[in-house]
């Protein structure tokens, strides 16, 4: 079977949708998937890639305001991008993406995420940028506190991207499970 593609708002994924997207989040991230990084990836698009055994890989866009050089940027904030175990290295990782990349191309200033070891080559590969300055959040009891345990992990894209000067830190909007 050909893969199908779908692309979705949360608000239009069912019950057994989002079920599915979860049980592969969590298998795909060894169980180290928690409600903090689901509740990440709710509230934008998603990717959803169905093959002959059912959902073989996700990804999501969400809004995110990242504050650089005194502007507040709409930044498409990508989240949950997972493949299934036996459907790796077939090109579903780069089909979502493909798709994450245009919609945040198209509707956002900035696109951005943070990638583990694993998937930094895949983001490279298509053109994502490491980010070179720090990057801070803002904590609702402390202010704007640094991270530095995301800087050399988080990535950005697209023409935007060129606009950013990394002598300035990334601000990202704070959420729960990021920073105190």
């Amino acid at each position: 079977m050909t893969p199908r593609v779908r692309t979705a708002h949360t608000a239009d994924l069912a019950p057994a949708d989002l079920d599915a997207v979860r049980a592969l989040l969590h298998a795909a991230f060894d169980g180290d998937f928690g409600d903090d990084d689901w509740d990440h990836g709710l509230g934008g698009m998603h990717v959803l890639v169905h093959d002959g055994a059912g959902l073989a890989a996700h990804g999501a866009v969400v809004m995110r305001r990242v504050r650089h050089r005194g502007r507040w940027l709409r930044t498409g904030y990508v989240e949950n991008v997972a493949v299934r175990a036996d459907a790796r290295r077939r090109g579903l990782g780069g089909r979502v993406m493909a798709e994450l990349e245009r919609i945040a191309e198209r509707a956002y200033d900035l696109a951005a995420l943070s990638a583990s070891e694993e998937g930094a080559a895949l983001y490279t590969a298509r053109g994502w940028r490491v980010w070179r300055g720090e990057v801070h959040a803002l904590s609702p009891l402390h202010g704007d506190v640094r991270l530095p345990e995301e800087e050399g992990s988080t990535f950005v894209r697209a023409a935007s991207a060129d606009l950013l000067d990394p002598a300035h830190a990334l601000l990202f909007d704070w959420r729960d499970g990021d920073v105190l």
